[in-house]
């Protein structure tokens, strides 16, 4: 077989056993089949035993990466971008929705079905560039995270970078505690992220027909010109897309998906176990829909022409507590529930990262370290650019926060390299028999990824980047 056959998908597994996993292999072994559900019980009871991998896909949807692009999206053009979360959000769910499928019904995760059915050089590629995804978002989660804790108790933020490495102590004991004990923890944050926001919209009084209107796509969102030191609307679009639709979630998904007992031998229930898991992804996507809307809106009524001036969280933070730009409202106890909204949403992404970085090693390598010592070099590599950073321009929080922009317009460059294979393995007949996806969500799919692949095109030349 010639090699650029060899690199090419296929529907069926390829026979590298010294590299990929052996037959059998499951995904996360640890937690794989774990969690009974009550076959034959109510519907409710049933939901409620599916329910809980959707939240931790929904936590990498309001990751400080959102935070930073939904904001400046806000204040830099009002309500505008709104539509662009809808869409976002729209995909993630169809995408996701791909993802767990895929995991109950083939019985492997993204990673695996990809490491499987491609060549060496295509599956290495494959890693490369969703490792760097991985590492992407984990910057904005040392970024939120450090800066949450030096709002919140005054210190260097060197320091508090510095203490983001040892999150991973809170993540092993939480492991102690058993798969659903996590879920339920990061369930809990999450509520206190939308009640938090709840709260900022109602204070910040929006104007609810102009929300409405700008749920409705506008071609202003595609330009590329920019004004008055502004990001152009196609960088924050493309940020925005970038911190919604996040790729190591499709893995993620995949994997965690598998974590409910499914008797694979009857269709009935994988077909259930298909429909509980679509309403898990779908009710939690929608909260994280709501929030990432907040964002959005809290940035444009509270924030809208003040734009220049809010380079950063400390910035943002500061604004919540200043009566010139946030009006009557400001107070130190809004300034003070932003921060640990902040410092929520990063220890939520933290979780649900280093889940995924054990499934990307193992599935696309077989190749399994210790979770902490996978968690210590993934964190060291996010460290060094914050660091750098920090020490080149002496804290200077709006540096950072243009770090932050800059993965996430990386995760939207990147993310149609999750995207391609997922549609692709989903759609097949071979791969996923019955459960394969329908006419209309293959090529909705299909266009999604095409429309998205164009928009990272225009934007990367926009950039000039290569010239």
């Amino acid at each position: 077989m010639d090699n650029s056959r060899e690199q090419k998908f296929s529907e069926e597994p390829k026979k590298h056993h010294h590299i990929i996993q052996q037959a059998g292999d499951k995904s996360l072994p640890d937690v794989n089949s774990s969690i009974s559900v009550p076959v034959g019980a109510p519907f409710w009871r049933r939901l409620l035993a599916f329910t809980g991998p959707g939240a931790l896909v929904a936590v990498g949807y309001m990751d400080p990466g959102n935070w930073v692009t939904s904001i400046k999206g806000g204040a830099a053009y009002h309500y505008l971008l709104l539509s662009v979360v809808l869409l976002s959000s729209l995909i993630a769910m169809l995408l996701q929705y791909m993802a767990g499928k895929l995991g109950i019904v083939a019985q492997e995760d993204l990673a695996q079905a990809t490491a499987n059915r491609t060549g060496k050089w295509g599956r290495y590629l494959l890693w490369v560039m969703t490792e760097l995804a991985l590492i992407a978002t984990d910057i904005a989660e040392v970024v939120g995270g450090a800066i949450a804790l030096s709002l919140l108790f005054g210190w260097p933020l060197l320091v508090t970078v510095f203490l983001t490495a040892f999150d991973v102590i809170i993540l092993l004991l939480l492991m102690k505690f058993g798969f659903r004990k996590i879920e339920a923890i990061v369930m809990t944050l999450i509520l206190t992220i939308l009640l938090v926001f709840v709260y900022l919209t109602i204070l910040s009084r929006p104007d609810w027909m102009a929300i409405l209107g700008n749920y409705i796509p506008r071609p202003q969102t595609l330009s590329s010109a920019s004004a008055h030191g502004l990001d152009s609307p196609i960088t924050l679009t493309a940020g925005i897309i970038g911190a919604t639709v996040m790729p190591h979630n499709l893995y993620l998904h995949s994997s965690i998906s598998q974590t409910r007992k499914v008797d694979h031998s009857k269709p009935s229930q994988i077909k259930d176990a298909v429909r509980l898991m679509t309403w898990d992804s779908n009710i939690q996507l929608t909260l994280a829909f709501f929030i990432n809307s907040m964002l959005l809106i809290v940035g444009a009524a509270l924030f809208f022409g003040h734009a220049t001036e809010l380079d950063g969280f400390h910035q943002l933070y500061s604004a919540l507590n200043d009566r010139n730009i946030a009006g009557a409202i400001a107070s130190p106890v809004l300034s003070t529930l932003f921060a640990l909204a902040l410092l929520a949403s990063g220890q939520n992404s933290t979780i649900t990262g280093t889940l995924t970085g054990e499934i990307i090693m193992e599935g696309f390598l077989h190749f399994k370290i210790p979770l902490w010592l996978r968690r210590v070099v993934t964190r060291g590599i996010a460290i060094i650019p914050v660091l750098v950073i920090a020490i080149m321009y002496g804290g200077n929080e709006a540096q950072l926060d243009a770090l932050i922009e800059s993965t996430q317009v990386f995760l939207s460059i990147a993310l149609p390299f999750s995207m391609f294979p997922l549609i692709y393995f989903t759609s097949s007949k071979k791969i996923m028999g019955e459960f394969a996806n329908s006419f209309w969500v293959k090529w909705v799919g299909w266009i999604c990824f095409v429309g998205l692949t164009i928009i990272n095109i225009v934007l990367i030349y926009g950039m000039h980047l290569f010239w």
